[in-house]
């Protein structure tokens, strides 16, 4: 089973509002998701990031493949740097 790390789009029509879920990648964009290890809400300024990093960690280590936007958004809350702290 390939894990990722992606973002599921919740929000009304043009005010998108992401989740950060850890799912499986045959599952669907907005569907079915093993866990919720952050948020993502790009409307505010500056954009409003909440991230679990310890659960985001453990999930990195386990093998998830966070997505090209997942990866940008945690690179900017500074899990990406607790990973390579903790190798």
């Amino acid at each position: 089973m390939a894990v990722r790390i992606r973002l599921a789009r919740h929000g009304r029509k043009k005010a998108p509002y992401y989740r950060l879920v850890v799912a499986d990648s045959r599952s669907p964009r907005d569907g079915r998701f093993i866990e919720m290890i952050g948020t993502y809400n790009p409307l505010k300024s500056p954009s409003e990031i909440t991230v679990d990093a310890e659960k985001a960690v453990q999930w990195l280590r386990n093998g998830a493949q966070p997505s090209d936007t997942a990866r940008a958004i945690l690179k900017k809350a500074g899990v990406l740097d607790k990973l390579q702290e903790g190798e």
